[in-house]
């Protein structure tokens, strides 16, 4: 049991990594918490299956369209919306609570609930790994997790964009005064976001089936990574991503099932009370002190 806890473990770890990634990109560039991550994430997954079931395109073709307009929305929420209220905190959580519950509640009303809609598994066989008996859609999910890990790494740190990307993070103000359009940074900042939410729910999906009201879900276990780890921290975002996977697999084996969804709310909670800023963050050092 302890073997399974352990690999099972892991690979949870890493789908909440997927989860956090886009979120975190977001805030850490442009500052907006984007509280319409949970439906990006089924809306990107809807695409998919609409192109590929509906449309009868091969399932590659549907993957990118449903990234890349997935990834047009969040441009499009930016530019036409965000961009109106940016720096006004409170709105932003407000605007972008209402577009995604806006977007959910859409999908419900075209019909998208039941249990018939579901993704294709990429590799549909099982391992054996030691004792433990795991399927490959798991071990890719695993693949994909520290590949985008790494892409994003390399490029914040080697491209233009990139390095855009880190001088609006760093100092909004200097990359201003050195030609960096901060609004059209930001607006890409939420479009990979959304893309990146895009990609996890395509990969991760196909596990179970695509449910609607899982985007509440989704939006509650990023943002209790991101919390955790700290709000703009890609290395706070992996560890918390491995703390809060490990603590949800040892309640599922150990306890119930259903204190699995208490596990990010604890967590959330007990980072606040012992450091704000999270295990990386730097966001509220000065408060902290005080």
């Amino acid at each position: 049991m302890l073997a399974n806890t352990i690999v099972y473990g892991f690979v949870n770890s890493v789908i909440l990594m997927l989860v956090a990634l886009g979120f975190n990109l977001t805030f850490g560039i442009s500052g907006v918490a984007n509280f319409a991550y949970g439906a990006l994430y089924i809306l990107g997954a809807l695409l998919c299956w609409i192109f590929f079931n509906s449309l009868g395109l091969p399932y590659f073709l549907a993957v990118i369209l449903a990234v890349a307009l997935t990834a047009a929305a969040g441009a499009l929420m930016y530019r036409f919306i965000l961009l109106r209220i940016r720096g006004m905190p409170l709105s932003e959580v407000i605007a972008t609570f209402g577009i995604g519950l806006a977007i959910l509640e859409l999908l419900k009303y075209l019909g998208f609930i039941g249990f018939e809609y579901s993704l294709p598994v990429f590799i549909d066989t099982s391992i054996e790994f030691g004792q433990v008996i795991i399927d490959m859609q798991r071990v890719f999910i695993v693949g994909i997790g520290i590949a985008m890990a790494g892409f994003l790494w390399f490029f914040t740190h080697h491209t233009r964009t990139g390095l855009r990307f880190r001088g609006i993070a760093q100092d909004e103000r200097t990359a201003l005064s050195l030609g960096i359009n901060s609004d059209r940074v930001a607006m890409l900042s939420v479009s990979f976001g959304a893309a990146y939410a895009a990609i996890a729910a395509i990969v991760i999906l196909p596990l179970g089936t695509i449910n609607v009201e899982q985007g509440y879900s989704i939006l509650i276990n990023a943002l209790a990574v991101c919390i955790v780890g700290g709000l703009g921290s890609t290395g706070g975002v992996v560890a918390a991503s491995f703390l809060i996977g490990y603590a949800q697999t040892f309640t599922v084996t150990y306890l119930e099932s259903h204190w699995v969804m208490l596990v990010p709310l604890i967590a959330i909670l007990a980072i606040l009370v012992v450091k704000p800023s999270g295990l990386f963050g730097v966001q509220k050092e000065l408060e902290e002190r005080i």
